[in-house]
């Protein structure tokens, strides 16, 4: 039997994670993003109170959220700075692929650490001339041995001008393609490791993004998280874990506008009354809180599959872009509501606007969603109508034919171009609406089960 409704945990979980957004990030989120700065205090204290590394399974002394747990606090805190619930969330991206890994030594040396103690963890994938293209990592990993010799860049990395630790994909053969990437855990203060500027953004400013290069960087064998060819396979897993939780981040932002929006339909005037009063207002509302109600549902179904040992990758796809994209829409029609305020830097719409815009880049554009949705829907979806070709008749004749003729005495024939029946021992020799060639024609109806 289906079930919507969050746990009792759940719930005191989004009741803790909302008054940490109302009370710790919201107050801060518009002078941080004026100084396209970190608050990593902010980042420490939602370590201390339980809202981030809370993914770390029990095993090694974490709390053991699932990614449905993990949505419903990043859409409380994205619902106050989605720019710093990306740096929040970033530790999970970051430790997932060691969660998932089969290295049990390395896990237990660092994860049962995660779990105590303060530490900011980056992904790192993209490179400067590659994003969501994984098979075209060029960063080299050249193997010595045991052990790998690090040498490339990594770009567009989370947290990585203040990270402790990063995981990192690289490759052993750029020709190998997606067989050549390899997984490896990387400390920060390992020699050859240098940070960039931070990278100057339109929105997500408090979020700290970098490129960090590795030179010479030697990565011992106890810390590689998956070798050739399972390195692409660790990271599509981590993805489909992850996507799901950017779609929350969507939520959140989408939901705030929604609200901003609520609030100033209530109180401005136009002509004589409130603009909530008129038609067109309460439409835009309607539609609003459709799309967030709509989007909240595919992401939780692709985060509870993803709890569930079920494969999560195209609801994952879908409920990323779906609810992406449809917080555009959102936080646009709110802007829309707001007039020119909306526009101005001294009302949150704006702010809103620039953050969400890279909630349909991040993780795998939009583009790259749809190719992974098109690509189950026309190769491995089981349809359940048979083909049109092969559809029941649906009367015993056709309109140009007599009524006074029996149908039942007859063998009927359907054109595979058109879609025509005629009815007769032999198909025609032309067919009378597409004059396709009788060889176009095949039993149909009854005569096709014979």
């Amino acid at each position: 039997m289906l079930n919507f409704n969050l746990s009792k945990s759940q719930l005191t979980l989004q009741k803790k994670a909302r008054k940490f957004a109302l009370e710790t990030v919201l107050p801060e989120a518009w002078d941080y993003d004026a100084r396209d700065e970190t608050p990593v205090h902010i980042l420490k204290k939602a370590f201390t109170e339980g809202l981030s590394h809370g993914d770390i399974p029990v095993q090694y002394g974490g709390k053991g959220f699932g990614i449905v747990d993990g949505a419903v606090i990043t859409e409380e805190i994205s619902a106050a700075c989605p720019g710093m619930a990306t740096s929040i969330f970033d530790n999970s991206l970051g430790m997932e692929p060691l969660i998932l890994s089969s290295n049990e030594a390395l896990k237990e040396k660092y994860l049962t650490q995660f779990a105590k103690d303060f530490k900011l963890i980056s992904f790192a994938t993209s490179e400067p001339t590659m994003g969501s293209d994984v098979s075209g990592i060029r960063c080299l990993a050249q193997p010595d041995g045991d052990d790998y010799i690090l040498n490339g860049t990594k770009y567009w990395v989370t947290n990585g001008g203040i990270a402790d630790y990063f995981s990192v994909f690289a490759t052993v053969d750029p020709e190998q393609k997606h067989q050549g990437i390899c997984g490896f855990f990387i400390d920060r203060k390992w020699p050859g490791i240098r940070v960039g500027q931070p990278i100057p953004k339109m929105g997500q400013r408090s979020s700290n993004t970098v490129g960090v290069h590795f030179d010479n960087v030697r990565v011992p064998k106890e810390n590689v998280l998956a070798g050739p060819g399972e390195g692409f396979l660790l990271s599509m897993k981590t993805f489909s874990r992850t996507r799901p939780v950017i779609g929350a981040f969507a939520i959140g932002a989408a939901r705030s506008a929604m609200e901003y929006a609520l609030d100033y339909a209530g109180k401005r005037q136009a002509f004589g009354q409130k603009i909530g009063d008129f038609q067109a207002i309460q439409f835009k509302i309607a539609e609003m809180y459709q799309k967030i109600e709509t989007s909240r549902l595919l992401v939780w179904k692709a985060a509870w599959e993803a709890d569930n040992g079920i494969d999560p990758t195209l609801n994952a796809s879908i409920a990323k872009f779906y609810a992406t994209e449809e917080c555009m829409a959102v936080v646009n029609e709110a802007m829309q509501v707001l007039g020119g305020y909306g526009y101005t830097n001294m009302f949150p719409l704006e702010k809103l606007y620039r953050d969400i815009r890279l909630l349909r880049i991040y993780e795998g554009t939009s583009e790259v969603q749809r190719m992974i949705v098109a690509g189950y829907v026309m190769g491995g979806y089981k349809p359940v109508m048979p083909p049109m070709e092969d559809l029941p008749l649906h009367r015993g004749s056709t309109p140009l034919e007599k009524r006074s003729e029996k149908a039942g005495n007859r063998s009927a024939w359907r054109c595979r171009i058109c879609g025509h029946v005629h009815y007769g021992k032999q198909p025609p020799e032309e067919c009378p609406y597409c004059f396709f060639p009788g060889s176009a024609f095949k039993p149909a109806g009854a005569d096709k089960q014979k």
